[in-house]
């Protein structure tokens, strides 16, 4: 038997201020996401921005149905949207945020499973880390990539004898 362990680093901020400029107006693209956000059923609200290389940043949010597995998460409709507006071009950055009708929310919200797997893929394909900025007004959590929210991810290498 072996034990190994695994770690990683990720920076808190107290302020959006303390964030470089083009991650402060990601963060404020994700928290207008917010607002367009459909959940009538959960009344949790989730807002995502994605900063593209060419300077671009798509919106995303969630969108709920009465049939549950219909719905999509806003981290998704960001993703998927950035992909087919802009085909080849990478996400470097994925801002997101939430809110709720009926409680305060004490820490960030982080991306579901599905979210995680889909961010590990979309990395994969671009061969370049995609930075997640999980916003709160009480505090801000920065992670350098993506793989970070998903250790030993479900991917072909893992999978495959090489």
């Amino acid at each position: 038997m072996r034990t190994e362990k695994l770690e990683f680093k990720y920076n808190i901020y107290n302020s959006i201020d303390e964030l470089s400029k083009d991650e402060q107006e990601l963060v404020k693209k994700a928290i207008l996401a917010v607002d367009n956000s459909y959940a009538p059923y959960s009344q949790f609200h989730v807002g995502a921005a994605a900063l593209l290389e060419n300077g671009e940043i798509v919106q995303g949010n969630n969108i709920e149905n009465t049939v549950s597995p219909v719905c999509i998460c806003a981290e998704r409709t960001a993703l998927f949207s950035s992909a087919a507006q802009y085909p080849d071009t990478k996400i470097l950055k994925l801002a997101i945020t939430a809110k709720a009708d009926n409680f305060e929310l004490e820490e960030p919200a982080s991306p579901c499973g599905s979210c995680r797997q889909v961010l590990v893929e979309f990395e994969t394909k671009q061969q370049h880390p995609i930075k997640v900025i999980l916003y709160n007004k009480n505090h801000i959590i920065s992670i350098e990539s993506a793989r970070y929210l998903l250790p030993l991810t479900f991917d072909e290498t893992r999978l495959k004898k090489h």
